[in-house]
């Protein structure tokens, strides 16, 4: 396909108008090999979270989850929650409550699109990234339609598209529990409207090889709609590891949905993104079932510009899952290789039981994901609580 002309700011642009630079200076934050002691120093400097201010956020947040009962592994979500820049941002908007919208929304489509390097029109903001395969699938997946997907993944399209009457078809995960690629291409022969793809993939956490993957989405984009999940891109170090947007900008038929509520945690305020081609955002636009909330896009914009907050809770999320894998390899168990948030492993016995007993030790983990009935998944916390649910595992995973 002819790629569209695009002309999007330059990140430097970006960065002055949103005074992230000083001084003519790039003001980018330390990355951090290890977290200090806490100092007596601001939580925010210049809308980024301090080293300071992330250790007594974590130490805030941990005592939070304590409190609130079993400490929740379920479902991804970010321990830390918002950063400090989010919750003073949303903080100083707060008489936008009483508006339908604001300016909120339409001010978070300009940041986020600066953000992925797409112009504007490229950018559908929504009320979390839920709503983005839901809309996908009732534009492309409705009666009758042909949708293809890997399986076990992301249930939220598929389901949807179920729902709305469309054919659905499954294909199993591959020996590295990643998208047979091979088995979907020899699917593609037949007629097929919509694809779906998620990398990193849920619930096993795995990448799919980045150049058989670009060459699938680009020959299934051809043939048919081909939507990128990509919610856990912000977690992923691999450095083999690339986002499909640069198929966007080249005009190929791929929309890519991205989330706040991830890295950014902001789950409970319900902000998502869609990225695809002008004509095709407004067409999912008019499927757009609920507006996104003011507070969330004023969380997400604070967030998405602090990027010293995003790096902190990526180091973490990497020192938790290290503890995680470093016990379940002494246990002897089986486990896929994660780009996530989460850890997925055999367990050996019903989830239902492991759930039981995690949950008695005071930790809630994932359900099943059928077929792998008996493999586990369980969110990233704090490396405090990775440490206390490693103790918990043995007694959890024994069979009395």
């Amino acid at each position: 396909m002819t790629p569209f002309n695009v002309s999007p700011l330059s990140r430097r642009q970006w960065l002055r108008s949103s005074g992230l630079v000083a001084g003519g200076a790039l003001a980018t934050p330390r990355l951090l090999p290890a977290l200090g002691a806490p100092e007596l120093a601001p939580s925010v400097v210049n809308g980024l979270t301090t080293e300071a201010g992330f250790l007594a956020h974590e130490r805030d947040m941990q005592l939070e989850r304590k409190a609130a009962g079993p400490i929740r592994l379920s479902s991804n979500e970010n321990p830390y929650g918002m950063a400090p820049s989010a919750k003073m941002a949303i903080n100083e908007r707060w008489s936008e409550h009483s508006l339908y919208g604001g300016a909120s929304p339409a001010a978070l489509r300009k940041v986020y699109a600066a953000h992925a390097g797409v112009p504007e029109e490229c950018v559908l903001v929504t009320a979390g990234s839920g709503e983005v395969l839901s809309i996908v699938a009732l534009a492309y997946g409705m009666h009758g339609s042909e949708v293809l997907t890997p399986w076990p993944t992301y249930e939220g399209l598929p389901r949807y598209a179920e729902m709305m009457g469309a054919r659905v078809h499954k294909v199993p995960l591959d020996g590295n529990y990643a998208h047979d690629l091979d088995a979907m291409d020899r699917r593609l022969v037949q007629a097929i409207d919509l694809v779906f793809v998620c990398n990193p993939n849920n619930p096993t956490g795995t990448l799919t090889n980045a150049t058989r993957l670009r060459s699938f989405v680009s020959n299934a984009s051809r043939k048919s709609v081909v939507l990128v999940d990509e919610a856990y891109h912000d977690f992923v170090s691999d450095p083999t590891y690339t986002s499909m947007i640069d198929m966007v900008l080249a005009g190929e038929n791929v929309i890519i949905s991205r989330t706040a509520s991830k890295i950014h945690g902001l789950a409970g305020l319900r902000t998502g993104f869609a990225i695809a081609r002008p004509d095709i955002v407004a067409r999912l636009q008019g499927f757009v079932t609920s507006a996104p909330g003011v507070f969330g896009a004023r969380g997400a914009i604070a967030s998405i510009q602090d990027t010293a907050y995003q790096a902190m809770c990526k180091q973490r999320n990497a020192e938790g899952r290290a503890i995680m894998e470093t016990a379940l390899k002494g246990m002897g168990r089986k486990m896929t290789v994660s780009q996530t948030n989460f850890v997925f492993f055999h367990a050996g016995l019903p989830v239902e039981k492991v759930q039981t007993k995690m949950l008695a030790a005071g930790y809630m983990i994932g359900r099943a994901f059928p077929p792998y009935n008996d493999w586990v998944r369980i969110s990233i916390g704090t490396p405090d609580e990775m440490r206390g649910v490693v103790a918990a595992l043995p007694a959890a995973l024994s069979l009395t």
